[in-house]
């Protein structure tokens, strides 16, 4: 598949706004490694290889360890990611699969017991971000490059 067209040309205002997001996100009091992580856990649950090696390279760039990036998918049977991490790529998996798994009230109380009202909501945009951004490559035809 190659890619279809400029989406960013042929819709500047809708980009626009997904771009305004993104300068959000960028901006998130969550830890830039691991917002990092957060963005390559989604893509790898959405299947979306442009995202992944975006996000892969992004994670090596920042100093990501290779043991971080090897046990990513099975964070939560691995000891490398502590209990706060944990409960953020839980929340990120089931707001990814979200008619599958929800958000219960259990889990919220999970991830507010580490994380502040604003840096749920930043975790929520990380999320909704890279989610979004999935969507678009993967329905525009966008490729990994090397």
């Amino acid at each position: 598949m190659k890619n279809r067209f400029n989406y960013f040309k042929v819709a500047p205002n809708a980009l626009e706004k997904v771009m305004g997001l993104e300068r959000y996100v960028r901006k998130a009091v969550i830890d830039k490694k691991f917002a990092e992580l957060i963005k390559l856990r989604v893509s790898q649950i959405n299947g979306c290889s442009y995202c992944i090696n975006m996000h892969t390279k992004g994670a090596k760039k920042l100093k990501v360890t290779n043991d971080q990036l090897v046990q990513l998918k099975n964070w939560n049977a691995s000891d490398i990611y502590s209990p706060k991490e944990k409960v953020a790529l839980h929340l990120a998996e089931n707001m990814t699969l979200i008619s599958e798994k929800g958000v219960s009230d259990e889990l919220y109380d999970q991830v507010r017991e580490h994380y502040d009202e604003k840096e749920y909501v930043d975790l929520v945009m990380i999320i909704n971000q890279i989610n979004m951004w999935n969507r678009l490559s993967i329905s525009m035809g966008n490729q990994a490059s090397e």
